[in-house]
C-alpha cells in the first residue's frame, strides 16, 4: 500500500530527475550542437543517473535481462512507462527513437532527440505517418544503430490490452534488419501518469530476435505474441497480476 512518506519522497523525485534533465541539457548543449556524441553523452548519462536515483530515492531498482543488440536493428518495445526509455536507451550502445512530432518542440527533450537522430511522425494521419516515417527513417539510418519503435504506438498501462499497429512491420521489411522485441514490468513501479513511484524491481528483457523475412502477418502475430506473453511473465514475477485488471 502506498504510503503519504512515499507519495512524499516520489515528488521529490520527480522534481529531482526533471531538474537534472534541464542543467544537464543546459551544460552539453554546445557540445551537442556541434557533435552527435556530445548529444548521446548527455542522453546516456542523464539516464544511467535517473536509474540511479530511482533506486536511491523511491526504492525502484532496474535490470536488463536478455541479450542488448549491438548492431543494426529495430527493436520493438513493450511502453508503459517513461522509465523503460531510459532503460532500453542506457542499455543500447546507438539508440535512436519514432517518437511523436510534438516532442520536436519540448525545451531540451526537442533539441537531443533531434541530434541523436529520433524520427518524428505524425501521429493524427496514420497511413501518410507511416509512409513519411519509412522516408525519414531511410535519411537518418545511414548510421550504424539501434532503432527503437512501440509497436502499440503509445504508453499502455500494464494488464491493459491495445492492438499492435503496423508501422512495426512496414520498418522491418523496408530495412530488411532483425527486430528485437523488449518486454517490460516497468509500469508496475512508474505509471503512465501520477506522481507515485513504488519501490520494486523493474525489468526489461531484450528477447530473441526475429530475422528478416518473415511475412507481415506472420511477424506482426509472433512480435505480439513473445511481448505481451513475457511481459505479463514479468509483471507476475513482480506481484502483478495482469489479468487482474479491467
Amino acid at each position: 500500500m502506498a504510503t503519504p512518506i512515499q507519495w512524499i519522497r516520489s515528488l521529490v523525485f520527480m522534481i529531482v530527475i526533471y531538474m537534472w534533465m534541464l542543467v544537464l541539457g543546459l551544460v552539453f548543449a554546445p557540445y551537442a550542437m556541434f557533435a552527435k556524441r556530445g548529444a548521446l553523452h548527455a542522453c546516456k548519462t542523464y539516464a544511467r543517473t535517473t536509474m540511479w536515483l530511482a533506486r536511491w530515492m523511491v526504492g525502484i531498482r532496474c535490470e536488463i535481462r536478455g541479450t542488448v543488440p549491438v548492431d543494426e536493428v529495430v527493436i520493438g518495445a513493450k511502453h508503459q512507462s517513461f522509465l523503460d526509455i531510459i532503460m532500453i536507451f542506457s542499455a543500447i550502445p546507438h539508440g535512436k527513437f519514432i517518437m511523436k512530432r510534438e516532442l520536436l518542440w519540448t525545451p531540451v527533450i526537442g533539441l537531443y532527440a533531434s541530434r541523436l537522430g529520433c524520427i518524428p511522425v505524425n501521429r493524427g494521419k496514420k497511413g501518410a505517418a507511416v509512409a513519411k516515417m519509412v522516408q525519414d527513417v531511410a535519411k537518418e539510418f545511414t548510421e550504424p544503430g539501434q532503432l527503437v519503435i512501440y509497436p502499440q504506438g503509445t504508453r499502455v498501462a500494464p494488464g491493459v490490452h491495445k492492438p499492435y499497429k503496423v508501422g512495426t512491420a512496414v520498418l522491418y521489411e523496408g530495412l530488411g534488419i532483425p527486430c528485437v522485441p523488449v518486454a517490460t514490468n516497468a509500469g508496475v513501479f512508474w505509471p503512465r501518469s501520477g506522481v507515485m513511484r513504488k519501490p520494486g524491481l523493474a525489468i526489461v528483457d531484450f528477447l530473441d530476435p526475429i530475422e528478416p523475412g518473415v511475412q507481415r502477418a506472420r511477424f506482426l502475430d509472433r512480435l505480439e505474441d513473445v511481448i505481451e506473453t513475457r511481459s505479463n511473465a514479468l509483471m507476475t514475477e513482480v506481484g502483478f497480476d495482469p489479468d487482474a485488471v479491467h
